[in-house]
């Protein structure tokens, strides 16, 4: 990394977002990879003598997270402040406003300020950022995510256009009145520095990069924002996307990306192409100075591999080996590539993989389509197939052992009979509705 303790810029802020602090991935707890990342986090906040850390969203994977996230959470507060680091957590989607701003009032006791959700009053979204003097040395205009109810209340009888305009202008004034509040404090500490502004949001902006395991979020109608209707502030804080990118070009608009691959898609066949990073980010006489990505070290590989079963153990050996170094076993996702229905494919790789120093998550077959069976799909609806037909085709797909398929047969028939068949007392119900409305009519005739 270039930069070094020797250097003194104004103000040195971490970037990161997307931590997904209590995520299991395929029924497996994340928690010794969150662990290990919070620990190397740790470090090089006070190595590098960071003034300030923004978690730009989704700090947990849930709005109810496990009691393990929440201390996790809570002790890497207390260990930031310990450092002399001040703490800037912002709300996503995929945490609860409630589960966050629970214990906000103590968190800013240990020079941490979260906001979870936009506020009615602009001023409780401005964050001062202060060097580790004490004195001011940067303003935050700490965006959340950023949900429809928060911004407009609902009228009948608008279009969808009309509601996605409504809500684009209402996120463009969000920010274009937050950041003149920033500007006026800005003014007004002008005496003691020149202060840049800084910006966050939560959000999938025109063009991001998605991966399998951003779940879309569409604020209302609104399904990106665009670059443009930022306002000029000298650096803009993202999160949701987990690729780390820079948006439109613009060198101080982006990303950082999750600190943890999160889905498989996330990783590549070489190292590179599935590095995590967050962002150093440096400012001096009130601007930009330097952007920095930080690599954060690789603590547990994710893997898919697509290949004929023969090629197999070859290629599970060398991630074995890649791996002897990493602190954490590798969780490996095999895609059969093969004509030919295997019926014991599962125990064949499990004979394979039973040695190795690794843990296969998921096995599935490629779906190989030939052009006949993609033109009779193209012909298909739901309206044509019967529910059989689904299901057969569904179990075609997956990579199941003969006597797997039986059992998930029987139990199939079993649930659609019961459908098919009401139960006793709906038979009951549905009788004496029938009584009635019959015991009705007969008076109306009399009358």
């Amino acid at each position: 990394m270039g930069t070094t303790q020797s250097d003194s810029p104004q103000l040195r802020i971490l970037h990161t977002s997307d931590w997904h602090l209590g995520q299991h991935f395929f029924g497996k707890s994340r928690d010794a990879e969150h662990a290990a990342f919070i620990d190397w986090l740790l470090s090089h906040v006070e190595q590098y003598q960071v003034d300030a850390l923004i978690i730009a969203g989704d700090i947990f994977d849930t709005g109810t997270p496990p009691s393990y996230a929440r201390t996790r959470y809570n002790q890497f507060v207390v260990a930031l402040s310990q450092i002399g680091c001040q703490l800037v957590v912002l709300g996503g989607n995929h945490d609860s406003v409630a589960t966050l701003h629970e214990s906000r009032e103590l968190l800013a006791c240990l020079n941490a300020t979260v906001i979870g959700t936009a506020q009615d009053d602009l001023s409780k979204q401005l964050v001062t950022l202060k060097n580790r003097a004490g004195e001011p040395a940067g303003i935050l205009c700490g965006v959340p995510f950023l949900r429809q109810r928060d911004l407009l209340h609902s009228r009948a009888g608008d279009s969808a256009e009309e509601k996605q305009q409504q809500l684009m202008f209402a996120m463009t004034e969000h920010y274009a009145d937050l950041f003149e509040l920033a500007q006026q404090r800005q003014q007004l500490l002008k005496e003691s520095a020149d202060l840049p502004i800084l910006a966050t949001g939560h959000m999938t902006c025109v063009g991001g990069q998605l991966s399998e395991s951003v779940r879309e979020i569409y604020i209302g109608t609104l399904e990106a924002f665009p670059a443009k209707r930022f306002p000029k502030a000298d650096y803009i804080a993202l999160g949701h996307l987990h690729r780390p990118q820079k948006v439109a070009s613009s060198e101080h608009i982006r990303y950082s990306g999750s600190p943890l691959p999160l889905s498989f898609d996330e990783t590549g066949s070489d190292k590179s192409s599935g590095d995590k990073q967050i962002l150093m980010v440096d400012f001096a006489e009130g601007k930009l100075q330097h952007i920095e990505p930080v690599i954060i070290p690789r603590f547990r590989r994710l893997q898919s591999i697509e290949a004929p079963l023969d090629e197999l153990p070859e290629l599970l050996q060398s991630i074995a080996d890649q791996s002897e170094a990493d602190p954490l076993q590798p969780w490996v996702e095999v895609v059969i590539d093969a004509e030919q229905y295997i019926s014991d494919l599962q125990k064949q790789i499990q004979q394979i993989s039973e040695q190795l120093p690794l843990e296969i998550l998921r096995v599935r077959r490629k779906r190989a389509k030939t052009e006949t069976s993609l033109q009779q799909q193209q012909k298909e609806t739901l309206a044509e197939l019967k529910v059989e037909d689904v299901f057969n085709s569904r179990l075609a797909d997956e990579a199941l052992e003969t006597q797997q398929i039986q059992p998930l047969t029987e139990l199939f028939q079993q649930i659609v009979q019961q459908l098919e068949q009401p139960e006793p007392d709906q038979q009951q119900s549905d009788q004496s509705e029938s009584d009635q409305n019959q015991g009705r009519d007969s008076k109306e005739a009399q009358a």
